[in-house]
């Protein structure tokens, strides 16, 4: 793995990957689930599941690359560390973008499917307390392929920005996650309120469920093909692009369901 300098090409670089990691499949399904319950309990608060749970999720992370920053100090990761850090998410986005796959094909309601969802205790995820959801932002990042993505950054950034280096690529990484997390609770908040249709709805779900499997089975495909013809790796800036471009396409469902429930409401 190469180092992660502190400097602008870095700096885009975590930011970035932040952005997609708050499309990560488990967090939608989390927020879409969460946001759907505190819009029927406490309204005022469900505009912002998205925002909490990037930010316990983010804090995480940013304590890892830290941690793992300054014992890196001390001693040196294996190789086999970071393959599995590149790898495991690989596997499990193939995994989850099936399973959504599977569901969308299935007849009736569909609901955004996310494995990470499966080991939260049901207390917890019933829960309407807004410190409930930093909670399992928290539980979330400390999952397997999340927390040894972390340390892989940590120890990639101290070894030219050190412990500091760690803690802006981590609080930069968190940054772009939380935009991208916020942006995706008040998008559905949003069409909560905007419509009673429950049709508009259960199509905005399905739309979202398909940029899921797109984006699951894009980022594996991408990662596996370039490991065999690393002639086709894509430059920071297309990825980042790239990213842009998944985050606009989410953007444009909810676009496209806002304008068809003002047409029907008019009609």
């Amino acid at each position: 793995m190469n180092a992660i300098a502190i400097d602008f090409s870095g700096i885009i670089l975590m930011l970035a990957l932040g952005l997609r990691h708050g499309l990560d499949p488990d967090h939608i399904a989390l927020i879409d689930g969460l946001t759907l319950r505190f819009n029927e309990t406490k309204p005022s608060l469900a505009k912002w599941v998205g925002t909490l749970f990037a930010t316990g999720h983010g804090l995480v992370v940013t304590v890892i690359a830290v941690l793992v920053s300054l014992f890196s100090q001390q001693f040196k990761l294996p190789e086999w560390f970071f393959n599995i850090a590149e790898w495991v998410p690989v596997f499990l986005l193939l995994l989850v973008g099936t399973l959504n796959l599977k569901a969308l094909i299935m007849p009736g309601n569909y609901s955004v499917f996310g494995w990470k969802l499966s080991l939260l205790p049901k207390s917890l995820k019933n829960s309407v307390n807004p410190f409930s959801v930093i909670l399992i932002g928290i539980l979330f990042a400390t999952v397997f392929d999340t927390a040894t993505q972390a340390a892989a950054w940590g120890y990639a950034a101290s070894a030219k920005g050190g412990t500091l280096g760690a803690l802006i690529m981590g609080l930069i990484f968190s940054a772009g996650m939380i935009a991208t997390d916020t942006v995706d609770g008040r998008i559905l908040h949003s069409i909560l309120n905007r419509t009673k249709d429950q049709a508009a709805i259960l199509n905005y779900r399905k739309w979202i469920g398909w940029a899921i499997v797109i984006i699951s089975f894009t980022v594996a495909g991408y990662k596996i093909i370039s490991t065999f013809f690393p002639s086709i790796q894509l430059s920071n800036t297309t990825n980042s692009l790239i990213g842009l471009g998944f985050m606009l396409f989410i953007v444009a469902i909810y676009s496209v369901t806002i304008i068809k429930n003002f047409k029907l409401q008019r009609n």
